[in-house]
């Protein structure tokens, strides 16, 4: 029995078929390639979206106990006051102004026309005492009356003994607040919503 030399001839229908099997893996590694290209760039997108309307913080140091703790993380609202007024109560982050190199986190005291003052350990707001049930130790120094500049809040830190704020480097600028601290998200058994009590006093005058 004799044996062909040369492969029988391949139908047309036989030849798109191989050729079809042959692209087949090619086609599949472009799709691969292509999906792996558009996650890329929706997470790139999403990475950049994120980070224009929070930012992340580590807290350093113990000037917002009992409040926040050394090395607590906290997610920061950009666009907080984009949308809304500036409290009383609001906890805020900014880069330090005798060093803006270091972002602090404290809490609005004051409201630009304020009267904010110190008397015995108790803070006063337009000559009113305000609650404060995020304290756990009062001041130990006494804050002659300070009028608030328009454009400017009075921050202090919940550990006021320990503490650098408005009353060692003076009120703070609002356009400089980076934002608004809204959630923690490190330690675990710490995670959730920051509350911002809204500390209502008179109108200055």
């Amino acid at each position: 029995m004799s044996v062909p030399s040369t492969p029988p001839e391949l139908s047309p229908l036989d030849r798109q078929n191989l050729v079809a099997l042959e692209e087949e893996p090619r086609q599949r590694g472009h799709s691969l390639l292509l999906e792996a290209i558009q996650t890329i760039i929706l997470a790139l997108v999403l990475f950049f979206a994120i980070n224009l309307v929070s930012a992340r913080i580590r807290v350093d140091g113990s000037s917002m106990e009992p409040t926040f703790h050394n090395n607590d993380y906290v997610i920061v609202n950009r666009l907080a006051y984009q949308w809304g007024e500036i409290q009383r109560g609001d906890v805020v982050v900014f880069p330090y102004p005798l060093n803006p190199e270091e972002d602090y986190i404290k809490r609005v005291i004051g409201l630009p026309g304020d009267r904010v003052a110190i008397y015995a350990g108790e803070v006063y707001v337009n000559g009113q005492h305000i609650e404060e049930p995020y304290l756990s130790t009062p001041a130990s120094q006494d804050l002659g009356e300070v009028i608030v500049p328009q454009g400017y809040v009075y921050v202090l830190g919940d550990n006021r003994d320990a503490s650098s704020d408005s009353r060692t480097w003076g009120p703070l600028q609002i356009e400089k607040i980076i934002g608004k601290a809204i959630f923690r998200y490190y330690p675990l058994d710490s995670i959730g919503i920051i509350d911002h009590p809204v500390l209502v006093v008179n109108a200055s005058g």
